[in-house]
């Protein structure tokens, strides 16, 4: 209890006076707070984006982890026991301005849809 004491003055008032059963409640209570507010809606959102980058085609506009907007020229898949599959280490040919670029499906960091739209998610 020592080491809660050291986080917060009123959270170790608060168990002050609980059994162990009652600290056990009161962390697990936290545990599960944390778990709802930050932890699932953050895997919601990562499923969600892994989904629009393994979805992107020839021509889509994206948006790169290093901020540049570019439009996707062409796109490389993995072999993998003689099949084409789609993951995020993919090359992906880029070209923004005049410059063509090769990335991984992976860096994509936004795609913005095929006219400069932002693409439905």
């Amino acid at each position: 209890m020592s080491f809660l004491t050291n986080i917060h003055p009123a959270l170790a008032a608060a168990l002050q006076g609980t059994s162990g059963s009652g600290q056990l409640f009161i962390l697990v209570s936290m545990f599960a707070i944390f778990y709802f507010l930050l932890i699932r809606p953050q895997q919601a959102q990562r499923k969600k984006h892994e989904s629009a980058l393994l979805n992107i085609r020839k021509g889509d506009e994206i948006v790169t982890a290093g901020g540049i907007v570019a439009e996707i020229v062409s796109m490389r898949e993995t072999v993998k026991d003689g099949t084409p599959t789609k993951t995020l280490e993919d090359r992906v040919t880029i070209k923004s301005g005049e410059s063509k670029f090769v990335i991984e499906r992976g860096r994509i960091a936004k795609v913005l849809g095929t006219n400069g739209s932002e693409a439905k998610e």
